[in-house]
């Protein structure tokens, strides 16, 4: 683990948009959502160390901001996010993101950075590791339901995790199919672009739903869904949203981060509270069993957690040393003694 030594210790490692795309570009996309998956795999096997809570979200009619908070006891990390699907018509991102790394023992910020590109991996990273459990083996074609942000983040994690080798894209907006498969030329995946759901689940063994609307929607249909398929399900991300059928529910096998904050936001929401769901830590550790059969039908229900973009702010704590990725920010105040703010406020006038 490296340890960031600032030129002051009130100075905080900032990484803007500008030095997270940097970042990506040194360490390579499929490498950094291969990287992020194996921190995420490796907080996962002491998922019972960490502060777990449901996100705290303040909803509005037009969308929804969060704060996301856990610590393992050494370290607190917090992610502010929000999910606003209208923005999109008026030339804004639907999700924006930023997180904050901090030092139990002294309380002090330890990084900070942007976590719009960052939530993208991580989410993708964490498709594609959970998607190493459950999906049928030999798995390689993948259906992606939903072409707008994360679509390429999916693929080339499936790709860099799964070895996924085609990807059959739609979405209600062709235009977002055609940027998709615009951005996936050359990343060494078959891409295939679709004119309708239906059309794009033909002969995929992995299902990706991610449409933006906030609204219970049927994107899958019961009868869409034969047997044997894994089902990534990570559009279902508020109360009120959902994607999947619910007679889809019934005959999954359904997989989840964190329980209590699932049954508020996930597809599970349409099921009865006692509905048995099979925690993804509990798979990872063996203490519970994933895929079972050649026949069943996997769900990861995925909202994403707080422990996740723990996880990523520890791995980007790590990566960004001895880069020039970052930037320090006088954040903090640090008078000469600790009880003499005031008078560091006095010595400052001009």
């Amino acid at each position: 683990m490296t340890t960031l030594t600032p030129s002051d210790k009130a100075l905080v490692p900032f990484v803007s948009v500008e030095n997270m795309m940097k970042l990506v570009h040194h360490i390579g996309i499929e490498t950094m959502l291969s990287e992020l998956a194996e921190y995420i795999e490796k907080d996962f096997h002491r998922w019972e160390l960490f502060d777990k809570t449901p996100r705290v979200a303040s909803h509005s009619e037009v969308g929804v901001i969060e704060l996301m908070p856990t610590s393992d006891g050494e370290a607190y990390g917090f992610k502010y996010v929000n999910g606003h699907p209208k923005n999109t018509r008026e030339g804004l991102q639907t999700v924006t993101a930023f997180g904050l790394l901090a030092d139990v023992n002294t309380g002090y910020p330890v990084l900070l950075t942007e976590m719009t590109v960052l939530t993208a991996l991580r989410t993708a990273a964490t498709s594609a590791l959970v998607a190493r459990y459950l999906a049928p083996k030999g798995a390689d074609t993948m259906a992606m339901i939903g072409n707008g942000a994360q679509s390429e983040f999916q693929s080339l994690a499936m790709k860099a995790i799964c070895g996924l080798k085609t990807v059959r894209l739609y979405d209600i907006d062709p235009a977002a199919t055609d940027k998709a498969a615009r951005n996936l030329e050359g990343m060494g995946l078959n891409v295939v672009k679709c004119a309708n759901a239906e059309a794009s689940m033909e002969g995929a063994q992995i299902i990706t739903t991610c449409t933006a609307d906030k609204q219970c929607a049927t994107i899958l249909t019961d009868n869409m869904i034969g047997s044997g398929v894994h089902i990534n399900a990570i559009g279902g991300d508020c109360p009120g949203k959902t994607e999947l059928a619910s007679a889809i529910l019934h005959r999954s096998d359904i997989f989840v981060e964190y329980p209590e904050q699932t049954r508020i936001e996930g597809e599970i929401q349409q099921l009865d509270a006692d509905h048995p769901v099979t925690e993804l830590w509990q798979v990872m550790t063996g203490a519970a069993k994933g895929r079972t059969s050649e026949a069943q039908i996997t769900l990861f229900d995925s909202v994403g957690f707080a422990i996740e973009d723990f996880s990523a702010l520890c791995y980007v704590r790590d990566r960004i040393g001895g880069t020039a990725y970052f930037e320090e920010l006088d954040l903090l105040a640090d008078p000469d003694d600790p009880r003499d703010l005031f008078g560091m406020v006095r010595r400052a006038t001009p």
